[in-house]
């Protein structure tokens, strides 16, 4: 398994920005897939952005507003926010599932999430 920590979450303004920052350890993250997602209400997280070390996929409403980046080397996974809008309010988690060849197993590994609040 992998151990995931967020950070740079915090409170910003409409159109602000944020970078978060997801420091992995106990396991080279090459041969994961990494993902972001956010709870916004009750307790299912949505994904926001995948990456397959490769590839990043997107959902729709953050598509040239969020970037996410990927260091193996350090083991870091950062997901810069920009244009930043009430509806991104949320806690945002980052999570690891094994590459299988070319698509992603199950998301089994979690970190604590970092709380993302824009007002």
């Amino acid at each position: 398994d992998v151990q995931l920590v967020e950070s740079g979450g915090g409170s910003v303004r409409p159109g602000g920005s944020l970078r978060l920052s997801c420091q992995a350890s106990g396991q080279t993250i090459s041969d994961y897939c990494i993902g972001w997602f956010r709870r916004t209400a009750g307790t299912k997280r949505d994904p926001v952005a995948i990456d397959k070390d490769g590839p990043t996929v997107y959902i729709e409403s953050v598509k040239g507003r969020f970037t996410l980046s990927r260091d193996n080397d350090r083991n870091i996974v950062d997901l810069q926010m920009n244009a930043l809008q009430v509806e991104d309010t949320a806690m945002y988690y980052c999570a690891a599932a094994r590459l299988l060849g070319a698509v992603c197993g199950e998301f089994r590994d979690w970190g604590q999430g970092t709380q993302v609040t824009v007002s």
